[in-house]
Formats: C-alpha cells, sequence, structure tokens
C-alpha cells in the first residue's frame, strides 16, 4: 500500500508499481488516486455503485478490489458492483 507518510504522485501509480506495492484492497482515496479522481467524487461514485471496479463494503467504510482496479486501469473497461436486483 502507498506509504502513510505522504501521497504518491498520480504518475507513480502505473500497474506495476500498485502490484509490487499494494495489498489485496486498497482504501477508495488511494484508488481514486490511481484513476485521477478526487476523494469526494469516488465516494460518490462509490455510493451509487459506479467506481469503475470492484468495491467491498466493510461495516461503514469500503475497501476496493487490487486485481480489479488493476484490470480496469489496464482494459479501460470498468467492472461496476452489481447491486441487488429490484422485483
Amino acid at each position: 500500500m502507498p506509504s502513510q507518510s505522504g501521497e504518491t504522485p498520480h504518475s507513480q501509480l502505473t500497474p506495476e508499481h500498485i502490484r509490487a506495492t499494494w495489498s489485496g484492497t486498497a482504501s477508495v482515496e488511494d484508488a481514486a488516486q490511481a484513476f485521477g479522481l478526487s476523494r469526494s467524487k469516488s465516494y460518490d461514485l462509490v455510493r451509487r455503485g459506479e467506481f469503475p471496479c470492484r468495491v467491498l463494503p466493510i461495516g461503514r467504510t469500503a475497501r476496493v478490489v487490487t486485481a480489479s482496479l488493476l484490470r480496469v486501469l489496464e482494459s479501460g473497461e470498468p467492472e461496476y458492483n452489481a447491486g441487488p436486483n429490484p422485483s
């Protein structure tokens, strides 16, 4: 995961860097930085189920699946969370 001491510039958040330094999940803030999104825009997308990669809700927080983030960065195709089907 990126260090807590400061933010990593977007240019360093390549798939290779992420693969080498991040664990299985990441914070929404770190994922937002990888996509070049603001923190507030990212949380808004998470709330709407439209964040470009898989997000795991854990209590009152959310974690982004690193493998999904990497697939999206490399393919350019989003992997939205599947929401409940309204009946």
